[in-house]
């Protein structure tokens, strides 16, 4: 892995070195001899070393940037690699999406292309006049009074009389600034520029800023923006020229270049424009002024716009197969949280970082490190409060949360323990259901409506709008968070909670609305297994079991598994008993045993051991076939599945609570083929025999022991010896009437 960065050398990355500068020169003192304030024309620089402020000019030597480029059009990046860029690409480079590209730095497109033409055909003949007059009038104005500036200035390339050159600049620029002509459009400012540039070679850092100023009121771009910037960065390295960025206003045009500049394609003038600043931040006088200029907000501009860049790039390198690990290594994942909680109102950063975490997370690995992070939970809080309605990032942000909270106890704690965090929960849930309710597929009122479900950077599944993308994650979360029982518990006492998550079940169409729908009974489940521990909540459990019944009669065999759970918790009472035997639930679950689904079937299992704790259900189990299901199951899934084993024994051992005889409550057949299988079963070698031989170590044998032990022993021994009690070859004489 590359070598973790030294603080000490952060200046190294900062700041590119300039050429070889004599050793016995320093900044401030320590030089050797004299210094010479002059700045040679080569100032060509190496982006190696730690530069430094030197009271000694240095040699002459590298490549020399008195030359001038014609400039080219900036480029509009067309964003991320999918549907949600909309910029216009235009040929050249690009930069990426949610980058401001300024209109000042960036190109000389045409304005008047025929698509922008919106005006009336007076008002549009009125606004060329205009322009006209006023271009007419400033070539007067530089015939007059500028020209003769320029083209004496011009004459000065070979003879460099320094003070008439730093005359002569003064006078133009306040000529040019007086009639408004620092513009693209102004038709004399190429030959300006070129006549400029060939006087960069002089040796006095006086006149090299009267020069540098012309130029960076030009607002160049491209080359010449880079070529003026390592020339003040040139200048500012030398102490000895601080007065000089006192006069006049270079200082302004320096911060107003970092404010309009381009920061992908203009990085490497913004590093030495930067680098100026730093250096000039020495001198107290040169400090004040920087204040006054509101240079903090400036570089915090600078500052936003690089960290999007930077996120932008991160997110594609997360999908790379070694990326993970250089995120953990080198605590990129630390850095992002702290910028989400540094700068949680740039809604753009926050979605580049939130789809980081997006992929991220769907590691554990990441995962882990994410949720010890002792920022990441109030970061999260918060800007799912202040962007409630950006449900492009409130859709990540909650896909993020539920990764974390999948599996990790302590992050469910953890988020639970955060300040307004299961208040926000709610509120989104309740914000993004009445949009639901109103018909609205998205909440900022964009055109791109619908989205492709699972995860959210658009991997295949059911269409969904982005309002229900939102409330498929969010209540993703909460089932998570259920899973602990202090905020499960907490969480199910809210009955706000209970009723949105039923109006889902009670509003949506399960075939055209399967994940939004299973989600939600995911979450009511994970609840329901606090509220039925209260018999005071009586009527809300019957409410809940009347509202699931849909779904036991739908055809979708996910709603159906998701419903079979909570019908396993709620059936703890005996007034949702007799509720749902009403409805034939009872019988669905014992249709359900030869599904061939084994979750499905151990579910149903689940919920009939609770039915058979009623004697007038138990008929039904024998009628409906039950008892030979039941036994398949146990033949079929008995050595591979011992906890499904224990349900089946468990439904039977119930089921023959009140016995009189085995035959008459099973059936013959079905008593000999219970008698054999359990007697092989509850015989360890011969029913771990071929398992534990394919254990792929200790530890697995052990499992695999435990679960026949814990699971199915006790309750199958218990089941055997009571059939082996009732069973008698003579038939049981019938009372006498």
């Amino acid at each position: 892995h590359p070598k973790p960065v030294n603080p000490a050398d952060l200046e190294n990355i900062l700041v590119p070195r300039p050429p070889p500068t004599d050793k016995s020169t320093s900044r401030r003192g320590g030089s050797s001899g004299p210094a010479r304030p002059r700045v040679p024309s080569a100032i060509s620089v190496d982006s190696g070393d730690l530069p430094h402020r030197s009271g000694q000019g240095d040699e002459q030597g590298s490549e020399s940037i008195r030359c001038y480029s014609g400039e080219t059009a900036s480029v509009v990046g067309a964003g991320d690699h999918g549907s949600e860029g909309n910029g216009v690409q235009k040929s050249g480079g690009r930069a990426p999406a949610g980058v401001p590209l300024p209109s000042s730095a960036g190109s000389d497109t045409r304005s008047g292309s025929a698509g922008s033409r919106k005006s009336s055909a007076g008002k549009s003949s009125r606004t060329s006049s205009a322009g006209k007059r006023e271009a007419d009038e400033q070539d007067e104005f530089y015939s007059r009074e500028v020209e003769p500036l320029v083209s004496e200035l011009a004459s000065l390339t070979k003879k460099k009389d320094v003070n008439r050159i730093q005359e002569l600049a003064g006078e133009i620029y306040s000529a040019l600034e007086s009639k408004g002509c620092f513009t693209k459009q102004f038709q004399h400012r190429s030959h300006i520029l070129k006549v400029i540039f060939k006087l960069l070679d002089v040796d006095e850092p006086r006149v090299l800023l009267r020069l540098a100023r012309l130029i960076l009121g030009f607002k160049v771009s491209g080359n010449n923006l880079l070529n003026v910037c390592k020339l003040v960065f040139k200048v500012a390295r030398n102490d000895k020229n601080d007065p000089y960025f006192l006069e006049e206003n270079i200082l302004n045009l320096l911060l107003e270049t970092i404010r309009i500049a381009d920061p992908v394609a203009s990085c490497e003038a913004l590093i030495y424009c930067v680098g100026a600043i730093k250096f000039l931040t020495g001198n107290a006088d040169i400090l004040k002024r920087l204040a006054k200029l509101d240079c903090i907000k400036t570089l915090a501009f600078l500052l936003h716009s690089i960290n999007k860049v930077l996120a932008a790039a991160l997110r594609n390198l997360a999908d790379t197969s070694s990326g993970r690990d250089r995120f953990l290594t080198h605590n990129v994942i630390g850095g992002l949280v702290t910028l989400m909680d540094t700068y949680p109102g740039d809604s753009d950063l926050m979605l580049y970082i939130s789809r980081i975490f997006s992929k991220i997370t769907l590691h554990a690995d990441c995962c882990s490190v994410l949720a010890n992070q002792p920022l990441c939970y109030r970061a999260f809080v918060n800007l799912l409060k202040r962007h409630l309605l950006k449900e492009d990032l409130v859709v990540r942000l909650c896909f993020v949360l539920g990764n974390l909270t999948i599996k990790n106890d302590s992050a469910r704690l953890k988020l639970f323990q955060e300040v307004d965090s299961i208040e926000t929960l709610l509120l989104i849930l309740k914000t993004y259901l009445e949009l639901d309710r109103e018909g609205k597929t998205c909440a900022s009122g964009g055109a791109d409506n619908v989205q492709l479900n699972g995860n959210v950077e658009g991997e295949s599944g059911t269409p969904v709008t982005k309002v229900e993308d939102v409330l498929i994650k969010v209540m993703r979360v909460l089932a998570n968070l259920s899973i602990n029982e202090d905020v499960g518990s907490t969480i199910a006492d809210n009955s706000d909670f209970t009723q949105l998550l039923l109006s889902v079940v009670e509003h949506k169409d399960i075939a055209s609305h399967e994940e939004v729908m299973t989600n939600a009974v995911v979450a009511i489940n994970n609840m329901s297994f606090y509220t039925t521990k209260d018999v005071k909540k009586m009527d809300a459990h019957l409410g809940m079991a009347d509202s699931l019944l849909k779904l036991v009669l739908s055809n979708n065999m996910e709603g159906l598994l998701e419903a079979a759970r909570v019908f396993g918790n709620l059936t703890r009472h005996k007034e949702v008993r007799d509720f749902l035997s009403k409805n034939k639930v009872d019988a669905v679950m014992v249709t359900l045993l030869d599904s061939g689904n084994r979750e499905l079937v151990f579910i149903a299992c689940g919920v009939l051991i609770n039915f058979m704790l009623d004697e007038d259900k138990r008929p039904l189990l024998k009628n409906e076939g039950g008892i030979k299901k039941l036994i398949d199951v146990l033949r079929d899934f008995g050595r591979e599945d011992w906890q499904l084993s224990g349900c089946v024994c468990k439904v039977l051992v119930n089921y023959s609570s009140k016995i009189h005889s085995s035959v008459g409550s099973f059936g013959e057949a079905e008593v000999a083929e219970l008698i054999d299988l359990l007697t092989e079963y509850l015989d360890k070698d011969c029913a771990l025999s071929e398992s534990l031989a394919s254990a792929a170590d200790e530890e697995m044998r052990e499992y695999i022991e435990d679960a026949w032990h814990d699971e199915f022993y006790q309750v199958g021994e218990q089941l055997l010896k009571r059939i082996e009690a009732h069973s008698s070859p003579l038939e049981p004489l019938q009372a006498p009437s």
